[in-house]
């Protein structure tokens, strides 16, 4: 079984990556390519997890460990590639609950995942058994070991995130969030030791959805107050490119929340820790407004690009610790 201790880096430098889904696993993919595997971990929002059909269904863990597995979907960055969906197609037959879509091979990670915990594993050391078993070589751990989850207050009454975000679309319109069980989370132990390493050379906010992914995570009493604390700086990449998220519902859920979208709210948002945001190029004229702004390119389609992206996030911590 594989152990939580962190590897130690060559170099003694370690960055941490904090995640959400898609847009967080492909920076993670590029940092993945620009740093050595032992100098990398990538902390997960739990906010999304569920019980599904018995299961304990991790879909921001996940759609990481199969990024950076090279085994997830290409087209819809989530999901497996190469799926089939017997078990999906078979349940909907026989009327049962088929809203959440699994395909067959999602299923046996869930499959393992379930029996792994009831062994009295905690979902660190199970992520640490699947990230071995797919062959990923970086430490990707969930934020904490205790169950935190979303909960989405809306125009149609208060939801479960995956009722909300996956049944119902975020059709319903959004107008508040709550994080159930993150003021008794503890860090991952992990997580915990590199944020009080002096070997943690920077953190890195992933361009996830800052409500929705990265909320959940800093609701965490711990890591809020461990970011604030640091000496490594920590700098965010923003989500939001010429005034509209580059994937999923943010731009909407900031309207809805009488924000209006644009990339700097996620220096507001994350003012009491934050050094240094990330903006595209399409919203430089930011940078005259804010020392904090810096311009680099942030869509990330190809795997040069999310490359390129990580190289801008690593140098930038180095010239900020300078």
């Amino acid at each position: 079984m594989r152990a939580q201790a962190l590897p130690t880096a060559v170099d003694s430098k370690r960055y941490l990556a904090l995640s959400g889904g898609v847009g967080g696993a492909k920076l993670a993919a590029g940092l993945a390519q620009a740093l050595p595997a032992e100098s990398l971990v990538v902390a997960v929002n739990i906010g999304d997890d569920f019980e599904h059909l018995g299961l304990t269904i991790c879909p921001d863990l996940d759609t990481v460990l199969y990024t950076l597995a090279g085994v997830v979907h290409p087209q819809q960055g989530w999901g497996r590639a190469d799926e089939s969906f017997g078990v999906l197609e078979e349940l909907r037959r026989l009327d049962g609950d088929s809203w959440f879509s699994l395909g067959d091979r999602d299923i046996a990670l869930h499959l393992l995942r379930r029996q792994l915990l009831a062994q009295g594993l905690s979902l660190s050391q199970v992520s640490a058994e699947l990230a071995h078993r797919l062959g990923v070589t970086v430490t990707v751990l969930p934020v904490s070991d205790q169950p935190v989850r979303t909960t989405v207050h809306t125009d149609q009454g208060s939801l479960a995130f995956q009722d909300y975000f996956v049944r119902l679309r975020c059709e319903p319109v959004l107008r508040g969030l709550e994080f159930k069980g993150a003021a008794q989370a503890r860090l991952a132990p992990a997580l915990r030791e590199l944020l009080a390493s002096p070997e943690l050379a920077g953190v890195i906010i992933c361009p996830s959805n800052p409500y929705l992914s990265l909320a959940p995570m800093l609701a965490i009493t711990e890591l809020r107050e461990s970011l604030r604390a640091l000496r490594a700086p920590v700098l965010a990449v923003s989500p939001i490119v010429a005034g509209d998220a580059i994937k999923g519902p943010t731009a909407k859920i900031m309207r809805e929340l009488g924000v209006q979208p644009h990339a700097g709210v996620i220096a507001e948002l994350y003012a009491d820790f934050v050094d240094a945001v990330i903006i595209d190029e399409a919203d430089a004229e930011l940078a005259g407004t804010d020392s904090r702004f810096v311009v680099a390119p942030t869509v990330m389609q190809t795997l040069d690009q999310k490359t390129t992206l990580a190289r801008h996030c690593i140098a930038l911590a180095e010239k900020l610790r300078s």
